[in-house]
């Protein structure tokens, strides 16, 4: 009977090791194909650029000198952004180390409100920050920590249209998590969306604007960056619809979970 036992465990065992091994390839080759549609934007945007200069569409020399200078632009944008996905694929493979160390959560937040202040105010936005009395201490790496928290509240800002973001925190001893909560007025559809190429049947009329905003991380990549980033530190990354039933307004929820140090 032992040995019908330990034969029964292991079989367990072995199916559930073959079922993470599942998620785990499923979820590599969803974070291949998101990178390589992540990449088609940038790069289709310099190609339109050199056509412009190889098609003679340039008044003059100067205007195709612009053209140039705008092609260096999107190739050193589309630098950072696979620097970006390059660096949190490291991190998720343990090829750079993270810095986990203690740190106050009223810190964390206080940097992250400072980093995002002022583009919100030029948004004509608002940022509100509500915190416990209490000080809580967490086990992360602070700089990537602010870093992706300052990413999400930037995607924020650009999906908003009005309205302000509120950053709160939460303390649960019994259950030793520090939960940090961002609220933001725009649907958890907007969260949702992928990158698109740009598509104009004129790429005269392309406007700065137009090639800076397609430059640009998608929110649904940046979530999962920050995603796969907060996990590798022990915690999670949560996004929720919170809109009232009672009226129009939309709310999106962020919660960010951390595992809470202990009290000494």
């Amino acid at each position: 009977m032992d040995d019908i036992e330990t034969l029964r465990k292991e079989l367990e065992a072995t199916k559930l090791a073959y079922e993470m091994t599942a998620q785990i390839n499923q979820f590599k080759t969803g974070y291949l194909a998101k990178t390589a549609h992540e990449l088609r934007s940038p790069l289709s945007s310099l190609m339109g650029l050199h056509q412009l200069i190889l098609g003679d569409l340039c008044e003059d020399p100067q205007e195709e000198r612009e053209f140039l200078q705008q092609g260096f632009e999107v190739a050193k944008k589309l630098v950072e952004i696979i620097d970006r996905i390059v660096t949190i694929s490291k991190i998720d493979y343990g090829t750079i180390p993270l810095n986990l160390e203690k740190v106050s959560l009223n810190h964390v937040l206080n940097e992250v409100y400072q980093l995002t202040e002022f583009q919100a105010k030029n948004y004509s936005f608002k940022i509100d920050i509500k915190q416990p009395d209490l000080d809580g201490y967490i086990q992360v790496d602070s700089t990537r920590l602010i870093h992706g928290l300052t990413n999400l509240i930037d995607t924020a800002i650009n999906l908003m249209s009005h309205g302000k973001i509120l950053i709160a925190s939460q303390l649960n001893e019994l259950e030793k998590i520090a939960k940090i909560i961002i609220d933001i007025p725009c649907s958890i559809q907007q969260w949702q969306q992928e990158q698109t190429e740009l598509e104009t049947p004129d790429l005269t009329f392309i406007s700065l604007q137009e090639w800076n905003h397609n430059l640009q991380l998608s929110p649904a990549m940046t979530l999962l960056l920050c995603k796969t980033l907060f996990n590798k530190m022990g915690g999670q990354l949560k996004i929720l619809d919170i809109s009232p039933s009672h009226d129009s307004e939309t709310l999106t929820r962020l919660e960010c979970l951390i595992p809470l140090v202990p009290l000494s």
